[in-house]
């Protein structure tokens, strides 16, 4: 299995990826705690892991972190899900139908393009400064993208499983729900995968504004006073929770598609 390691495409063991992935992140924090210690970046710029861990349980005993990682992360699942429910049939539909996609596609494309923190005046004019401008900014984020990688998976759907549906007399709605959406099943999944992490990162962007919670409101907060171990702190919570949101999908995905 070791060999596996070594070979262009080759696949190891569950147990050897932990392994490793462990073993390099031990490596960075090591290496990173050893720079810290020896004095060769000043800690307002780059304090030591063992500060960060430190500063995280202060913040997570007396200063409400879990509570503040609990709101953050029911606003980019709340965002996130509104995002696929409207991404998902949009994206088919233009795929599937000129009628639908030869108007939307420019307009989709143009707005992708434009960059969201650029947009955060408008949002605080059409919706206030309230809930509604945080999830609009984390949707915002996600939408767009999401929506073309749904059309290039539908358009993606190998043709013959189209013409052998119709051949054996399936109807159009049968031939988009029954043989596209299923073959397209598990890019669907991954894109989605993928397009919560790009969620995650809007949500400092959505939480500063006029935000008394939440992490990104944590990371703001500490920044004014050059808190930098709090900063850090509430970084490595965002990534320690989309590590974990990202392997539960990873094994959504292989139970789901065992086949592959």
């Amino acid at each position: 299995m070791a060999a596996g390691l070594f070979t262009f495409r080759g696949k190891s063991s569950a147990r050897t990826d932990i392994i490793l992935g462990f073993a390099a992140a031990a490596a960075v924090i090591l290496a990173w705690e050893a720079v810290a210690r020896a004095g060769l970046i000043q800690p307002q710029f780059l304090p030591a892991p063992s500060r960060v861990v430190s500063a995280m349980w202060t913040m997570a005993t007396s200063q409400n972190l879990l509570w503040h990682a609990l709101v953050s992360t029911i606003r980019v699942w709340f965002a996130f899900i509104l995002a696929a429910a409207m991404a998902i049939p949009i994206g088919i539909l233009m795929s599937s139908y000129r009628i639908v996609g030869a108007p939307l596609e420019p307009i989709i494309d143009f707005i992708r393009y434009l960059p969201v923190p650029a947009l955060i005046p408008l949002s605080i004019i059409w919706f206030g400064v309230g809930e509604e401008t945080k999830i609009f900014l984390l949707w915002l984020g996600t939408f767009f993208q999401l929506v073309l990688l749904v059309a290039d998976d539908t358009r993606r759907v190998p043709h013959e499983y189209v013409e052998i549906a119709f051949t054996l007399g399936a109807k159009p709605r049968q031939v988009l729900t029954d043989v596209a959406f299923r073959a397209m099943g598990p890019t669907l999944v991954d894109n989605l995968r993928i397009t919560l992490g790009w969620c995650w990162t809007y949500l400092v962007l959505a939480e500063i504004v006029a935000a008394d919670s939440g992490l990104g409101f944590v990371i703001w907060s500490a920044r004014r006073f050059v808190k930098t171990p709090e900063v850090m702190a509430g970084v490595v919570v965002i990534g320690l929770i989309g590590l974990l949101t990202d392997q539960l999908l990873r094994a959504l995905h292989r139970r789901m598609f065992k086949y592959l």
